[in-house]
């Protein structure tokens, strides 16, 4: 992908690749790589491509989204059914594709005002009553476009991230927006993800994370596994919702935490600013729209859009803001309509109130609250003990209430000041210092450095997404002190099942039936009481060697919904049993965890 292209609707794509010939699709991934070194030049809403001295391929990006296939053209000989649109398309950021709109004029009302009427209320969504009168099913087009978005994206799996060219990605848009038009967004939303995912991994994108993708495919795979058997609020919660709901939450006196840069993969950038009100809810003001880095570090300097103020997001995080009229989305984030009011007012540093007690809730509950659904941001108190280093590269050893504690970068792309930020504040050894962080669930306590008070000036943060530390922030004779090697941990040897679940999803199939015996894995993790593992690393193996042949020898089709199922289960057990250990490294008790090994036999159900 190139940031200088405007994101794409996936419904834009699907519909330009599935217009090519069997020829041009054959080769369609060779025409992006190429096109992706072409230069493109942006002149207001259009972006210029020139293919070659005398073909361009032009974007019309009103509103800075491509939303029509009419809207990419090319001045080639094959147009409109050639190569160059459907490249043009395949190598730029998936858009955000707006939801199908409603006849009703209440329902239309509500979505101008930022709110998104309930799922399942409009006419492509009416439940089917073949059951008792109060419950309710997933219609028969939903169920259909469930099983579309399955098949997609059961391909994209049995190829992996390396073999996922751009028709399979092609496939998979397509059948989220299927899903979208039929009331699913949260599966249309999750396709997406997988696309960017894959398109990240195949671009060397430094923010790729083949973790995140392994999720992604989990998560598209497991709703649309689910979603036909599914009633009442299970189903209502798999459908997911079109838009943020925003409600109104009357006059709020917020005080500024800290702000952070945003840059995605998607070709989104911007930055969000947290808040917490007296009572430590906690509320964001977000400024994303489709950049790159550049947007990302500038967009703290920029007004922040809620009512009249003209405050920056950086002098928002550490002032405060008194709203009237506040509309407020489920996940805290405010709405801009044109009946908020908001205006400056005084902030409160962290070590008073109110935002003193948002520290004063114990790192234990903080991460059970994570671990359960709710918010991911830890706001801790630790004393810096030194540096190790990873194979992803060095973060911050820290002692929080004698819970040793690993602190890594939030975002590696090198405009953003994270890891240098860390790798100053690794010389600060000794430092007791109040954090904010974004927990990682892993085994060991680890989370993602956001915000940190100032080294030398207590009443002062720093956010370590937009601020630069210097030297003179640091104590007196502060030195870094050299990093040391990981130390070895006795961990319960999940990784064995892990990372089989993860070569799938870079290598795809071919890569678990080539990988030899594993008979050993498996006899290790059921010796050390992981038996369901060692069930699920057999059943993943088999159902990757499983290819039958005709009567001539020759190798029929793959099954790949046997193999997606014998991934799904693994990738459900390993995220359970890694939350529950998660739990276990801060000490925390949460609701939804194991108590006890699942049984293969459950996770196969589903």
């Amino acid at each position: 992908m190139t940031p200088d292209l405007p994101p794409v609707a996936p419904s834009v794509t699907a519909e330009l690749v599935e217009a090519l010939s069997p020829r041009l699709r054959k080769r369609l991934d060779a025409g992006v790589t190429k096109l992706v070194a072409r230069p493109a030049v942006r002149e207001g809403d259009t972006v210029r491509i020139a293919v070659d001295d005398e073909t361009d391929v032009v974007l019309h990006a009103p509103g800075g989204t491509v939303t029509g296939a009419d809207a990419i053209r090319c001045g080639c000989l094959l147009a409109p059914d050639c190569l160059h649109r459907a490249a043009a398309a395949s190598a730029a950021p998936v858009a955000d594709e707006a939801p199908p709109p409603s006849p009703a004029p209440a329902e239309a009302a509500e979505a101008r005002e930022g709110t998104e009427p309930v799922p399942g209320t409009g006419p492509a969504a009416q439940p089917d009553r073949t059951g008792p009168a109060e419950t309710e099913t997933a219609t028969a087009e939903q169920r259909a476009a469930a099983r579309t978005v399955r098949d997609a994206a059961a391909a994209v799996l049995e190829a992996g991230a390396d073999g996922a060219g751009a028709v399979l990605q092609a496939g998979l848009l397509h059948a989220a927006h299927t899903a979208r038009l039929a009331g699913l967004p949260r599966a249309s939303a999750a396709a997406v993800s997988v696309v960017t995912g894959v398109r990240a991994a195949r671009s060397a994108d430094p923010g790729y994370r083949l973790a995140d993708l392994a999720g992604a495919l989990a998560d598209v795979l497991g709703v649309a596994h689910r979603l036909p058997h599914a009633t009442g609020p299970d189903l209502t919660e798999l459908r997911g919702t079109a838009r943020q709901p925003y409600r109104p939450d009357g006059s709020l006196r917020l005080y500024g935490l800290f702000s952070e840069p945003v840059l995605t993969a998607t070709g989104y950038a911007g930055a969000v600013t947290w808040t917490a009100d007296a009572d430590g809810r906690l509320y964001t003001v977000s400024d994303v729209a489709p950049g790159g880095p550049a947007r990302a570090t500038g967009a703290a300097d920029r007004a922040v859009r809620i009512g009249d103020t003209a405050l920056t997001h950086r002098e928002l995080s550490r002032a405060g803001l008194a709203v009237s009229g506040a509309t407020v989305s489920p996940t805290g984030r405010l709405g801009a309509g044109a009946g908020v009011r908001a205006v400056r007012a005084s902030g409160a540093a962290w070590h008073a109130e109110p935002l003193d007690r948002l520290w004063a809730v114990p790192a234990a509950e903080q991460v059970a609250r994570a671990l359960s659904g709710g918010q991911d941001l830890l706001f801790l108190e630790v004393t810096l003990t030194g540096t190790v280093r990873e194979t992803t590269g060095d973060c911050l050893l820290a002692d929080c209430a004698g819970l040793p504690l690993r602190l890594a970068t939030a975002h590696d792309d090198p405009s953003l000041p994270h890891r240098d930020n860390l790798r100053l504040l690794a010389a600060a050894r000794g430092s007791r210092l109040r954090i904010v962080a974004r927990l990682v669930p892993e085994p060991l306590p680890r989370a993602l450095l956001l915000a940190v008070e100032h080294p030398t000036d207590p009443a002062a943060r720093v956010d370590l997404g937009l601020d630069r530390l210097r030297h003179a922030d640091l104590p007196a004779g502060a030195v870094a002190p050299p990093a040391e090697a990981a130390p070895t941990a006795d961990e319960v040897p999940l990784h064995l099942l892990r990372r089989r679940v993860h070569q799938a999803v870079s290598g795809g199939r071919r890569v678990l039936a080539s990988a030899g015996s594993v008979s050993g894995d498996a006899v290790r993790l059921r010796r050390l009481g992981l038996a369901t593992a060692g069930d699920l690393l057999d059943d993943l193996h088999a159902a990757a060697a499983d290819r039958s042949r005709d009567a001539f020898g020759r190798l029929l089709p793959a099954d790949t919904d046997h193999f997606a199922r014998a991934w799904l289960a693994a990738a459900v057990y390993t995220d359970a049993v890694e939350r529950a250990l998660c739990a276990g490294g801060w000490g925390a008790a949460t609701t939804g965890t194991p108590s006890s090994e699942p049984s293969s036999a459950t996770l196969a159900r589903g």
